[in-house]
């Protein structure tokens, strides 16, 4: 049986371990598009991802001269890595279509858009990140967001005690 929206684990399903996760884009950007790209890395950041240890908080995706790069995403050095150990913060390439890259670059050129990671994992054995096209939310959005989920959990926790009764 899958695991799914488990945190750190492995879906039996598609073969993805995830590694890291983005909780609060959902919440501060209106995901309009996602995508899923392959990872320029190198040997001790790999081995470091494997450890599970990784942050997408402040990333970001950028388009620069036909290259997608993903910035400020924090990959720790590897423990057991010597003098060939990576930085933490560098920033790495994107492997994505052409048209790919043309079509993120014209909409993230938009008032309000841009481009976030939304999750890093691995997906049979090879590294990958699913960056979303985003639009950022304003705070009254944020709130009424919050205040859907909230409604959302309270209707389905007493359609769950009338089936309780019911039963009883």
């Amino acid at each position: 049986m899958a695991t799914k929206g488990k945190g750190k684990g492995k879906d039996k399903n598609d073969g993805r371990k995830l590694v890291a996760q983005h909780k609060k884009a959902r919440h501060d950007y209106h995901i309009l598009d996602t995508y899923e790209c392959g990872l320029v890395l190198t040997g001790t950041e790999v081995k470091s991802l494997r450890q599970g240890r990784a942050s997408l908080v402040d990333g970001f995706v950028q388009i620069d001269g036909g290259e997608a790069w993903l910035h400020n995403v924090h990959i720790p050095e590897y423990t057991q890595g010597t003098w060939t150990n990576h930085s933490a913060r560098r920033k790495r390439k994107l492997l994505l279509h052409r048209v790919e890259i043309d079509k993120l670059e014209v909409k993230s050129q938009d008032s309000g858009h841009t481009i976030v990671p939304l999750s890093l994992y691995f997906k049979d054995g090879r590294a990958k990140v699913e960056i979303a096209l985003a639009k950022g939310k304003k705070e009254w959005d944020k709130r009424q967001t919050l205040r859907e989920q909230q409604d959302r959990r309270e209707t389905d926790r007493a359609i769950s005690a009338a089936r309780r009764r019911q039963r009883a």
